[in-house]
């Protein structure tokens, strides 16, 4: 806590240093003085005496040349999208933002506990080697290689699909894809140890409680929304909804580190191996029922059309008994699987 009874986490907010695109005139005076600082030892040399008074002309033109170069330190060189958050001694001193070509405190470090972090998802870290030959490049080479810059571009994050236990206890496999930028650099920088990881972390973590929440297919009796009703909403029949949940839930885990979530979409959804399969079973059964249902519903129909049609036409008078064996004889006809094969009655009904 400071004087102000403002922890230093709370105080830490994005400064974006204005003023500082003076990058090419810096370089262009640097080269000029490295350029007389030349001229300079050049001239002493061509005297070839210590006792000549250009002597000093050569201390100057050394002196020049070992510190000259000291202000290259500081040029900085930002594509689109890019940021770049400087600490001087340890100090937070502010964010460069924006395409240019700036000049600052030679001595400001650059800072992203991220920049080397290999997801494998995120756009920002492709630098078009092979995982094998990524592998393969020496430590302290990586490190000496690794960009500071932070990329403000939206990126996407696809975790590997996890296995989470529905409502029901039903495993199930799951893929979630995220949309997401970095808004507030200073608290990606210091507020988290490595907002790359962290966000995975905490990507994986939402799925798992917005997951169990809800049946893979609707089931009777459960409540998905928390208002103490019994709804339809299910992961198979309401992917959006779902979606929308996990981004919020990410959003909210997120905002200390400087964060925006733009979007969640969920990229594969089954069940996992071991049940996938009696699952199967259990939706192929109850579409069969579904759909005998269906038809016995219809056929009851046409029998009652029938035997209604029948006697307003008085075409014939049957009773209870035969009535029966017609509605029999008809029900098996209609739900039947294979095509009837009638038996010619050429005698009397009776």
């Amino acid at each position: 806590m400071n004087e102000t009874g403002i922890s230093e986490r709370d105080a830490l907010k994005e400064r974006v240093l204005t003023g500082k695109k003076h990058g090419m005139a810096v370089l262009i005076l640097t080269i000029a003085v490295l350029a007389v600082a030349v001229f300079m030892m050049a001239e002493s040399a061509a005297v070839g005496t210590e006792d000549d008074p250009y002597a000093p002309l050569l201390a100057g033109g050394v002196l020049l040349c070992c510190v000259g170069w000291i202000p290259l330190l500081g040029l900085k060189v930002l594509k689109p999208q890019e940021a770049l958050v400087l600490t001087l001694f340890g100090t937070y001193i502010g964010t460069l933002k924006g395409a240019g070509f700036y000049f600052v405190n030679p001595f400001c470090v650059a800072v992203n506990p991220a920049a080397g972090t290999r997801l494998g998802q995120s756009g920002d870290v492709d630098d078009g080697e092979t995982p094998a030959r990524r592998s393969a490049v020496p430590q302290s080479r990586a490190v000496q290689n690794v960009n500071r810059r932070i990329s403000l571009k939206d990126m996407t994050l696809s975790n590997a699909r996890q296995k989470v236990n529905d409502v029901l206890g039903n495993p199930v496999d799951i893929g979630v894809a995220v949309i997401w930028r970095v808004t507030d650099t200073a608290k990606a920088v210091f507020h988290v140890d490595n907002y790359k990881e962290y966000l995975s972390l905490q990507c994986d973590s939402a799925v798992r409680d917005i997951v169990k929440i809800y049946p893979y297919d609707v089931a009777p009796g459960i409540d998905t929304t928390g208002d103490g009703k019994a709804d339809d909403g299910s992961l198979r029949g309401s992917t959006t909804v779902v979606a929308e949940r996990i981004r919020r839930m990410i959003q909210e885990k997120v905002e200390n580190a400087g964060l925006e979530i733009v979007e969640a979409r969920i990229t594969y959804l089954a069940y996992a191996p071991e049940i996938a399969a009696v699952m199967l079973q259990r939706q192929q059964a109850s579409a069969v029922i579904d759909a005998r249902k269906m038809i016995v519903d219809g056929a009851v129909g046409m029998v009652e059309m029938a035997l209604e049609r029948l006697k307003e036409n008085g075409t014939v008078d049957l009773d209870e008994e035969r009535k029966a064996a017609m509605v029999s004889n008809l029900l098996v006809v209609l739900c039947g699987n294979h095509d009837a094969q009638p038996v010619v009655n050429s005698g009397s009904l009776y």
